[in-house]
């Protein structure tokens, strides 16, 4: 943050122009615009897919809370994750609280990086989620077809790496099988490597 700034406060998140999305990171704002469709595919598809099997237990073990776009307050940061899930062991009672936002660290995040949210989801989300006890991070690129799976260790993050039309059994979800090839929008190229 640059010398005399002020502090971001929530009061800037909600001065954003409609259709706009913010989080506060180190006291500072971060604002983007609602991202492209296949970013909402992505997110909505694979929503559905941890959803039916893990919230709901359709053909599944069940035994989650996964919400889209929750708003977090951990600490002084405000961070909206594409996808989160909270074990209902560790909170039977998430939904109960009538507030618009959680203040209790998920257990799993998701994060479908764009062009403009990259660089911020990797640099500056990643540790955050580590440092707040998130035990599962994912990142999900659209364009590069790939998952990036993130197990929490005692002093960072252990990776996997799927891609393509992988069927993978991807921590914590690893109950069931995840085809990789359904969440890239129908007809979607995978993009050049950089």
């Amino acid at each position: 943050m640059a010398r005399g700034k002020r502090p971001a406060t929530y009061e800037d998140i909600e001065a954003l122009p409609p259709g706009w999305v913010g989080e506060i990171i180190d006291d500072e704002l971060w604002a983007f615009p609602r991202p492209a469709s296949w970013h909402g595919w992505v997110a909505s598809v694979l929503g559905g897919m941890l959803g039916s099997a893990f919230s709901f237990g359709r053909a599944g073990p069940g035994g989650w809370w996964i919400l889209d776009e929750p708003e977090l307050h951990l600490g002084r940061q405000v961070l909206v994750p594409d996808l989160a899930g909270w074990r209902r062991e560790r909170v039977p009672g998430l939904l109960e609280r009538e507030v618009p936002y959680f203040d209790l660290a998920p257990d799993w995040v998701c994060e479908v990086l764009s062009p403009s949210t990259a660089a911020l989801d990797r640099g500056r989300k990643l540790p955050l989620y580590h440092r707040e006890g998130v035990s599962h991070a994912w990142l999900v690129d659209p364009r590069a077809h790939t998952l990036e799976v993130y197990r929490r260790g005692a002093r960072g993050w252990r990776l996997a790496r799927y891609g393509g039309g992988d069927v993978v059994r991807a921590e914590p979800f690893d109950a069931e099988p995840l085809e990789l090839g359904r969440l890239w929008a129908p007809g979607s190229m995978q993009a050049p490597e950089p």
